[in-house]
């Protein structure tokens, strides 16, 4: 037994409160290190940990008449599993179809569930596709879009999810010209990567707080590109109609990768005939928005820079991880550029 007097007494509670601190700062840390770290809307508790922990694994509310089965698809390159959302309007025929890459330590419900893109495709008729990453394959369940054999067309992961794609379009007659594919950070990145070596398939690719294709070759040269430094890629290929957005106060993913995906997206053998640049606020939100115009008068390219925000999905639901409730609704957008043509 231990005797406590009114000074050892204090002492021990101070140690106890540097000692709650310490493992709150080690938390923190390591949530940063994962993508995870704390936004302008304050320290994640455990509270909100475990809140996300449960969306993240909680069965999806689906609507009256509409599915969100989950299947698998296999080739040489592997196999996935994935989550396909059929509206209720898209019964008799689908309007288009999106493929939906979450970032890393997140799931198809998880990221279903923060983008609320499925509300957008019950309006629209539009399917949606969420392939999953296992942990077997990345150990916090990013997409490897920094590994030299998962950059190239009809190899590694591109080939799995590009596969993926065609299976989706196939069940449900979808129109071979309105099919898309979008992400966030490491799905970002490969998101990108599948419009560069499928520009045939994807008409158009969203971005969000993700990284250019070829930005890295193997995991020193990934945290390099991250943190914006060593990035010297000359852009090759068919550029695709893209939507960027991303946070000026990203401290995962600097916003400089931003920039650079829109200079890969933009045809160096085409002068591009117009820029527009504009200023606004969107839910507590400034953002700015530069539009750029091919010489046919159609939109090429679209960066939302926002300020202030984190590592995080614009605009997104709380129900999901890497969400900030405010600023433009980055699902919307891109559901309106990719349609817009």
């Amino acid at each position: 037994m231990m005797n406590f007097t009114k000074g050892t007494w204090r002492q021990t509670k101070e140690a106890g409160k540097g000692q709650l601190s310490s493992v709150s700062d080690l938390v923190n840390r390591t949530l940063a290190q994962h993508g995870l770290a704390p936004q302008a809307g304050g320290t994640p508790n455990l509270s909100d940990i475990l809140a996300h922990l449960r969306s993240a694994s909680a069965a999806p509310v689906v609507p009256e008449g509409a599915s969100f089965a989950e299947d698998s698809f296999s080739c040489a390159a592997g196999t996935r599993r994935f989550r396909t959302y059929v509206p209720a309007s898209a019964k008799k025929g689908a309007t288009g179809l999106v493929l939906m890459l979450h970032g890393c330590t997140q799931s198809p419900e998880d990221f279903a569930a923060g983008t609320g893109m499925n509300a957008l495709a019950d309006k629209q008729g539009f399917i949606v596709v969420y392939p999953h990453q296992t942990r077997g394959d990345n150990a916090q369940s990013c997409w490897n879009w920094f590994s030299r054999g998962d950059q190239q067309r009809d190899k590694g992961e591109p080939s799995i999810l590009s596969g993926i794609t065609r299976h989706v379009m196939s069940q449900h007659n979808v129109p071979t010209d309105q099919v898309f594919v979008a992400g966030l950070s490491a799905g970002a990145a490969m998101a990108v990567i599948l419009g560069k070596n499928y520009p045939d398939l994807f008409h158009g690719v969203g971005a969000h707080s993700g990284l250019p294709a070829g930005a890295a070759k193997d995991v020193p040269s990934a945290f390099a590109a991250m943190a914006g430094q060593g990035i010297n890629v000359t852009p090759e290929g068919t550029p695709v109609r893209t939507i960027v957005f991303h946070g000026s106060a990203d401290t995962t993913v600097h916003p400089s990768n931003g920039d650079r995906i829109v200079q890969h997206a933009l045809d160096p053998r085409q002068p591009q005939s117009l820029q527009n640049e504009e200023k606004g606020n969107a839910q507590g939100r400034s953002f700015r928005r530069c539009t750029v115009y091919a010489p046919n008068g159609a939109v090429a390219v679209e960066h939302w820079i926002i300020e202030g925000m984190g590592h995080a999905w614009s605009g997104g639901k709380p129900e999901g991880s890497y969400t900030d409730e405010q600023g433009p609704d980055a699902s919307a957008e891109m559901i309106r550029f990719f349609r817009d043509v």
